[in-house]
């Protein structure tokens, strides 16, 4: 990790009224997928294309979404292309829950870790989110993009 300290992200932003395309700068990358759910308007461009249920399911989700990163990226919106990131890493995460625990519930009432079966079809659809995931974590120009976004706005 480089030397620059990431700051917490921000839950006290007025996120239903707060329009990041219009105020970029408000905006925290923050860590993995903080804030995935809350950041408009993209949770509600990106969130009804995103689906892990089949590798079919999936597949379709995964390439529109990096369509989405991409068309994002012709507009010069990289708080787009961060939120199309989040919900692919999002996509991968959910997925491998789900493939490790049936209905995704990791944990009992107690908080004990529950004995996990491995669900080989919920296994391919992260395996196909993680696929895309690498791809955007090795863009050069994405993390050139994420590192002034972070060093503009903190």
């Amino acid at each position: 990790m480089n030397s620059m300290t990431i700051k917490p992200f921000n839950y006290q932003q007025d996120f239903k009224r707060l329009d990041f395309r219009r105020y970029p700068e408000r905006y925290q990358v923050g860590r993995g997928e903080q804030g995935v759910l809350m950041v408009e308007p993209y949770k509600s461009e990106i969130l009804p294309h995103w689906r892990f249920r089949t590798p079919r399911l999936a597949r379709q989700s995964a390439d529109k979404i990096m369509q989405l990163f991409e068309d994002y990226r012709q507009a010069e919106d990289f708080v787009g292309m961060d939120m199309a990131r989040k919900f692919i890493q999002m996509g991968y995460t959910r997925a491998r829950r789900y493939a490790n625990h049936k209905g995704g519930r990791k944990y009992d009432a107690q908080r004990r870790v529950l004995a996990g079966k491995i669900d080989k079809e919920k296994a391919r659809s992260a395996a196909i989110f993680k696929q895309s995931w690498d791809k955007l974590r090795a863009d050069e120009d994405y993390l050139r993009r994420k590192k002034a976004h972070q060093q503009k706005y903190g």
